[in-house]
């Protein structure tokens, strides 16, 4: 049997309630037995700023940085602010893609895939187009294919969870997916 994918997600709200941590907590339910998910937060992150760079990552940029250099994909979850991404998932993922002293950059080469909801009827669409656009300059490996894109959130998650049986099973063809694609770029 292939050892056991390691992936880290993290959800591009801070929102206590936030329908896209449900989202990721559901997704680390549903992850198939030959992966994990390692659920981490982008709160602490500071705005970047080049002058402190220039002085070295800070301690909250450097544990991001190190946790998504460890993995060997990346799920995002987020919601989407007018027609894009939020600006605290931008400045992660801005942190995440600058090289350090040894040329390292993270999320560089990296499969990624991107998932989200929302209580509205696009469901982050087209957010979830404007980071796969970003991913490009990064050099990030995005997954297509099947997306995830909850509309009206606020229904099929209660209390947290996601409790529609539909969308959990499009979330779990998916993390399928995903552990498919990150083994293909593997070899």
């Amino acid at each position: 049997m292939a050892k056991k994918l390691h992936i880290v997600g993290f959800s591009g709200s801070l929102r206590k309630e936030s329908y896209n941590s449900a989202l990721l907590r559901a997704a680390q339910e549903l992850m198939p037995d030959d992966a994990e998910l390692e659920i981490i937060s982008i709160a602490d992150i500071p705005f970047f700023n080049e002058d402190v760079e220039k002085d070295g990552m800070p301690a909250p940029v450097q544990a991001f940085r190190d946790t998504l250099q460890a993995a060997d994909a990346i799920l995002i979850a987020m919601p989407e602010y007018n027609y894009s991404m939020p600006g605290v998932l931008k400045n992660a993922l801005d942190w995440a893609s600058r090289p350090d002293a040894n040329k390292v950059m993270p999320v560089s080469d990296k499969p990624f895939s991107v998932i989200g909801a929302s209580s509205g009827a696009y469901g982050t669409a087209r957010g979830q187009h404007h980071l796969r656009q970003t991913s490009v300059n990064m050099n990030m490996h995005p997954l297509t294919k099947p997306e995830v894109m909850v509309t009206f959130a606020d229904k099929k998650i209660v209390d947290g969870k996601l409790t529609d049986e539909p969308t959990r099973n499009v979330l779990k063809d998916h993390l399928e997916a995903l552990i498919t694609w990150t083994r293909r770029l593997q070899k």
